[in-house]
């Protein structure tokens, strides 16, 4: 068993959620939603033996800033 780490955010009508350890993204009408699918999603993702993609996160934060460009 695995904790993994995730962010959602809303683009269009969905809400897309991202993991953080793992390069698998997915996404839901609901927040909940998008959680569900994404836990689905790596659960699959590690099936076919990925477990070296792993990268253990114990603190994450999540900032907002502007840049030039």
């Amino acid at each position: 068993m695995r904790n993994i780490k995730y962010t959602v955010y809303k683009e269009g009508e969905h809400y897309v959620s991202q993991c953080l350890n793992v390069d698998v993204a997915s996404f839901g009408g609901t927040v909940d939603e998008a959680i569900r699918n994404l836990v689905e999603a790596v659960e699959l993702y590690f099936e076919d033996d990925h477990s070296d993609d792993y990268i253990p996160i114990e603190q994450a934060l999540i900032g907002e800033c502007s840049v030039n460009g």
